[in-house]
């Protein structure tokens, strides 16, 4: 069985499309555990409990999250589909991170960081991890958000429980092209 694939399917499912195996995910992002090994069989997924625990288990980016008593799963954060996976406020540090693709540096630079199809952005606390997120999607290109400064004009940020930070938006003024001066 391959992980990698099951996981993806995974993620398209908690994330962006439960309808992909036949669940509803409740207001917080939540889906039974049974329901979902049954909606992915039906897909053409099948995986035991073992499997989705080892899944959850050994995802380098922390991705999921059991309930308490282990008869719900979410994805941590991510979502394209309206879910409040109860994130609470946090204070920032001074600088962030976003990682992406050189295509998209002249729309960043113009208009600022958008969630696009999530909810919300999603930043980095290290340009190593910024980097990893950006050569995902061609050649990498660094922005430093002054998260900070943002935060003392009022722009929320919250931290999702595998670390990634997460705000609505980043205007320009917020942004410095770390890639520039490399």
């Amino acid at each position: 069985m391959d992980l990698t694939q099951t996981s993806k399917f995974l993620a398209l499912i908690l994330r962006h499309k439960p309808e992909a195996a036949g669940l509803t995910l409740d207001a917080h992002g939540w889906a039974d555990v049974e329901a979902l090994l049954q909606g992915m069989q039906a897909a053409g997924h099948p995986i035991s409990r073992a499997i989705l625990e080892e899944i959850v288990r050994t995802d380098a980016k922390g991705r999921y999250a059991f309930s308490e008593d282990g008869s719900r799963i979410r994805a941590n954060q991510g979502h394209s589909v309206a879910v409040d996976v109860e994130l609470q406020e946090k204070q920032p540090p001074e600088y962030l991170y976003h990682g992406t693709a050189e295509r998209f540096v002249p729309a960043i630079r113009a208009e600022g960081l958008r969630p696009m199809s999530r909810l919300y952005v999603h930043l980095s606390a290290d340009t190593e991890t910024a980097q990893k997120v950006g050569i995902r999607h061609g050649k990498p290109h660094i922005f430093r958000i002054a998260a900070g400064a943002m935060a003392d004009c009022g722009h929320q940020f919250y931290q999702s429980v595998n670390g990634v930070w997460l705000t609505r938006a980043v205007p320009p003024e917020y942004l410095e092209d770390l890639s520039e001066k490399h």
